[in-house]
């Protein structure tokens, strides 16, 4: 088989992928099919053109600005790279228009390893990222009030475990059990765990999950009255 009906081939295969994909796909994404080796007249086949304002025939030059595929060919290795595709994905863009894209590019190499197709994505979100917005203003937003109370909440809960463990607020290196029973007790008498999180707070600065807090919360409170159950020996 002759490089060039490899490369006719590979069109067709490329191709009907396109077709696939385009019965699927939003009006929003774009899809080139280019022949690298023809530049002033590179696109074979695109779908969606609007999004980029290409059509069949249009040069490799008018791809979208900070095309990453592209710079590649701008600049090829001094090497060959294999015949294995590359793959750029996920990449911003921008469109002639000046409308930002999100795109990602695969080359596809001759038996040389030279590029000679690629098959380009484009997305225009600009639509989506408009609607998103304009739901965002109908949803119930959190009332500041409340996100203020949360962030006072937080920031006395701080100020509980930097009386509890001074000066740094942090346990030392090989705190006991007994160690940190006590601050635990003193946790909750300053009302640690009167705050939703509080438990959850203790633990990470403790170096312990939430349970082994409620074990020790159990152990102070048989402490005080000896009638209360005996507690769980925590596993640490």
């Amino acid at each position: 088989m002759t490089a060039s009906h490899e490369k006719s081939l590979l069109i067709d295969q490329l191709s009907a992928v396109m077709d696939a994909f385009a019965s699927v796909a939003g009006r929003h994404i774009e899809v080139v099919l280019h022949d690298l080796t023809q530049p002033d007249s590179s696109v074979i086949k695109i779908f969606n053109g609007h999004v980029s304002g290409r059509q069949p025939g249009s040069p490799l030059l008018d791809a979208p600005d900070n095309d990453r595929g592209f710079l590649g060919l701008l600049n090829p290795p001094s090497t060959p790279q294999g015949t294995e595709p590359a793959v750029f994905t996920r990449y911003p863009t921008t469109s002639l228009q000046g409308r930002p894209l999100q795109s990602s590019t695969v080359l596809f190499h001759d038996d040389s390893g030279r590029p000679h197709l690629s098959l380009c994505f484009n997305a225009d979100n600009g639509a989506i990222n408009a609607a998103r917005e304009a739901l965002a203003i109908l949803l119930p937003q959190e009332p500041e009030e409340k996100q203020e109370q949360q962030a006072g909440l937080e920031e006395k809960m701080d100020e509980i475990i930097r009386a509890c463990i001074p000066p740094t607020g942090r346990l030392r290196t090989g705190a006991s059990k007994q160690e940190k029973v006590e601050i635990v007790r003193q946790m909750q008498h300053r009302g640690m765990f009167m705050v939703r999180g509080g438990v959850e707070k203790a633990a990470k600065v403790l170096g312990v999950t939430r349970y082994t807090v409620y074990n020790y919360l159990e152990q102070i409170k048989k402490a005080t009255d000896p009638t209360a159950a005996e507690p769980v020996e925590p596993a640490e």
